[in-house]
């Protein structure tokens, strides 16, 4: 039987412009090795995570300007510590334990990368977050 790290580390796609340089940060290389792979692995999920909140807030997203949608998508991120634990979740639960024990290491600047990264994918996705595309 595989392991669990072998088997997280095959599912995830590969990102052609998530390069990695030895003059590197240590957080940047994690961001561009782990989290922006684990990121657009679990898209899907953070979609319907997001719409799921958007019910539970009556809908008021759907009746916004797209830029008001955007600031609607960075609000909820950056202010309900409850939506943005759970998005938290659903990215550290797709680490290896390797890549655990080295976000643990870091977490608050960890963390940033990866709530900004969470944020742009549900900006690039506005389009999917239409009231229709939600039933």
């Amino acid at each position: 039987m595989e392991s669990r790290d072998t088997v997280l580390l095959e599912l995830r796609p590969e990102i052609p412009s998530a390069l990695v340089f030895d003059n590197m940060s240590s957080e940047e290389r994690f961001q561009n090795e782990t989290l922006r792979p684990v990121a657009k692995l679990q898209n899907e999920l953070l979609i319907e995570v997001f719409r799921n909140y958007v019910r539970k807030h009556k809908n008021v997203f759907y009746d916004l300007s797209i830029e008001k949608r955007l600031d609607y998508i960075e609000n909820a991120i950056h202010k309900d510590m409850k939506f943005r634990n759970s998005l938290k979740g659903i990215i550290i639960g797709q680490f290896t334990i390797e890549e655990y024990t080295t976000y643990i290491e870091n977490s608050s600047a960890l963390n940033k990368r990866m709530m900004n990264i969470v944020k742009e994918r549900l900006k690039s996705n506005v389009q999917l977050l239409e009231y229709a595309f939600a039933h």
